[in-house]
């Protein structure tokens, strides 16, 4: 989707810069006006192409924005030279011209500005150019409240501790129970006399702590403490 976006966009940048080239052609770099009308046209063409590689999606869409770091440190030193070659190459000498000239002699590199006058139209491209390149996109806004949802969601599949207390009343309850059963009913002598301790025979008789035989036993209920 993106290379079908960015194709189109590309040759409609690339028209456009090819117009403001063939403008720049049919000015008289012989003065002043017709000079810098030839280095914005040239400039401004090569900042069309970089632009439009944003316009086009290639970095991630968004809003542009200006990157101040690209700005200072890849377009800045780009710019003061190409700045430096299209003053010295001014049809006529005004004040910038004349010092930029005494600069040049100053620090010896009168031969490399003098070579690169010939093409003071393609660094007004490529200075162009550079700036575009000082673009950026902020990338598509990502909404808040998905991100909430997601949380919401997640804290969802995380089941919640099992409450051991509340499993563990039916039980309880049931080894309560059947204690107070035992405790409450305890095994009597039939002249109603409460077996303290009881033993049992070898035929299974249950006989009391002294060793008489409890002949006839029942059950009663013993009060509650």
């Amino acid at each position: 989707m993106v290379g079908l976006t960015r194709g189109p966009v590309t040759l409609l940048a690339a028209a456009v810069a090819g117009l403001l080239i063939w403008i720049a052609a049919q000015l008289n770099n012989a003065h002043e006006a017709g000079y810098w009308g030839i280095v914005g046209l040239m400039a401004g063409a090569g900042l069309v192409m970089a632009v439009s590689q944003i316009l086009g999606g290639w970095t991630k869409w968004g809003w542009p924005r200006l990157s101040a770091s690209v700005l200072l440190i890849g377009f800045g030193p780009v710019a003061i030279a190409t700045l430096w070659v299209i003053l010295a190459g001014e049809p006529h000498a005004g004040w910038f011209h004349n010092h930029v000239m005494a600069w040049t002699r100053d620090i010896h590199i009168s031969g490399l500005v003098t070579d690169l006058l010939k093409y003071i139209p393609v660094l007004a491209f490529g200075t162009g150019l550079v700036f575009g390149f000082s673009f950026d996109t902020t990338g598509p806004r990502v909404r808040q409240v998905v991100e909430r949802d997601r949380t919401v969601d997640r804290r969802r599949d995380v089941a919640p501790p099992a409450d051991r207390s509340a499993a563990d009343e039916p039980l309880t309850a049931d080894r309560t129970g059947s204690t107070a059963a035992t405790r409450e009913r305890e095994p009597v002598t039939s002249d109603g006399r409460t077996v303290e301790g009881t033993q049992t025979t070898r035929d299974g008789s249950p006989v009391t702590s002294d060793g008489r035989t409890v002949e006839d036993t029942e059950t009663r209920a013993r009060p509650r403490p």
